[in-house]
């Protein structure tokens, strides 16, 4: 005799109250249960994910992998490999995936157009995520801001860097060297995915691996391990802010909007006092140093007599605390900075930029 058989028999023979009502809540928690334990096997069993504190089950990477326009190649087992380790076992989602979502709703959209103006894939603003988590943070090796640009890089590339200014602190002017060097790199490769790769490790390192291994192409290559997974990360990164959905992210995000409009104060002279200078212009020094974190001193030293354009915003009541974190120079820490360069690599794309 079947259990269900069974639970009629007992249900239509004639017997006491209490005997049904025992046998009905029995079967009632009976169905609960079976249906609790198959609706939870079907949930693991499946391709989707949970967003319980950013937690991912059973995730399967998205099919058609691009960087700049470039396929991933995904038929090879330790590209798979590679792929999943920056995708499942990146420590940092956790900790770090919302506030990304903030700080690239601010900053995005003064990177985005500078990259389209010089002709530059995209893809590559995510190589700020991966550099500095869109924040001004200098590494112990002395690379600085959004693009981790060390001192001669952005010297060579026109920008002033010296104990009263580090413009590579300005978010836009640090953009359009980090344009060039990609740029630069292209011209030698042909090829945007060595190009971002080249921004680690240097475009003479690139060079002499693809010698080395007889091959043009990244995935082929062997390389350290920062170096190694620095595409893998990028893909990572943008896939999670690209399509957040992917990975079971679904809280609600404030939109802070995009960096406030500003208007230009240009000077060609030295400014001795740059609180009362802030004054003058009819700000304060905070304000003044949150849109112009490159003034680094206390007084602007200009005996070259060259330009120079102070941001000021255009509204006066603005709420500058949720830019205030992002621009201030602070000390690089393994959460904030996934990468630091080493002055050898960065004289080795000196050195190849000045031989072409």
């Amino acid at each position: 005799m079947t259990l269900s058989v069974w639970i009629l028999k007992i249900i239509r023979e004639p017997s006491p109250l209490y005997k049904k009502i025992i046998v009905s809540f029995l079967l009632w928690t009976l169905i609960s249960l079976l249906f609790k334990f198959s609706s939870t096997t079907i949930h693991l069993s499946s391709s989707d994910y949970t967003n319980s504190n950013f937690e991912v089950l059973g995730l399967n990477i998205p099919s058609n992998l691009q960087f700049a326009g470039e396929r991933v190649p995904q038929n090879d087992y330790e590209i798979k490999e590679s792929l999943e380790k920056e995708f499942f076992n990146n420590k940092s989602w956790k900790s770090s995936s919302l506030a990304l979502f903030v700080k690239a709703q601010k900053w995005f959209p003064l990177i985005e157009p500078i990259l389209k103006k010089e002709g530059v894939p995209d893809d590559f603003k995510y190589v700020a995520i991966i550099e500095s988590h869109l924040s001004n943070v200098v590494s112990p090796m002395g690379a600085a801001g959004f693009w981790q640009l060390m001192p001669v890089t952005a010297q060579h590339y026109g920008l002033t860097v010296n104990n009263g200014i580090d413009e590579r602190l300005d978010v836009e002017k640090s953009t359009y060297v980090a344009c060039q060097h990609f740029k630069d790199a292209h011209a030698y490769f042909d090829n945007w995915t060595l190009a971002a790769a080249a921004y680690n490790v240097g475009i003479g390192g690139i060079q002499n691996a693809l010698k080395k291994q007889n091959t043009n192409n990244y995935y082929d290559l062997l390389l350290n391990k920062e170096t190694g997974s620095f595409i893998y990360r990028i893909l990572a990164y943008k896939t999670l802010l690209s399509n957040p959905e992917h990975f079971g992210v679904k809280h609600k995000i404030k939109n802070t909007g995009a960096f406030p409009a500003f208007k230009i104060v240009k000077v060609d002279s030295s400014i001795t006092n740059l609180k009362a200078f802030a004054k003058h212009i009819n700000t304060n020094e905070i304000v003044l140093k949150t849109f112009n974190p490159w003034l680094i001193g206390e007084q602007l030293n200009n005996p070259d007599k060259k330009t120079f354009q102070i941001k000021i915003p255009k509204n006066k009541n603005l709420d500058l605390s949720v830019y205030f974190n992002d621009v201030f120079p602070k000390d690089a820490s393994i959460d904030t900075t996934l990468t630091i360069k080493s002055l050898t690599d960065t004289l080795k794309i000196i050195t190849d930029t000045l031989k072409k």
